[in-house]
């Protein structure tokens, strides 16, 4: 089950940028093997720490200009953003524990 909302270019602006509190934004695609194994941890975390994160998903190959953007060049790749800023970047799949040490800032 998917808890993670998906966002586009067009809900980019109000669902990321203009967000309160941390929004973690996977970049994935649907032919992505990595993409699909992170994507249950992903919203593992979300539901155990829903007032901390908001996690997002945005699909690469149907956002490309965002995708080029935040120079995404493999996935899955995640960044968080807080006060429309890219704050940390995780790339590749990780198991749940190196993940959560990644957004122990944000999850603290």
């Amino acid at each position: 089950m998917m808890t993670a909302k998906a966002t586009s270019q067009a809900t980019w602006e109000q669902d990321v940028l203009q967000a309160e509190g941390p929004v973690l934004v996977d970049f994935w695609a649907a032919w992505c093997g990595p993409c699909r194994m992170v994507a249950p941890v992903l919203d593992e975390i979300q539901s155990e720490n829903p007032d901390k994160i908001t996690i997002l998903k945005l699909n690469v190959d149907e956002n490309p200009d965002l995708a080029m953007k935040y120079q995404i060049t493999s996935i899955p790749a995640m960044k968080v953003f807080q006060g429309g800023e890219v704050k940390t970047t995780i790339i590749g799949a990780k198991p749940k524990f190196a993940l959560e040490q990644d957004l122990s800032a944000f999850l603290g």
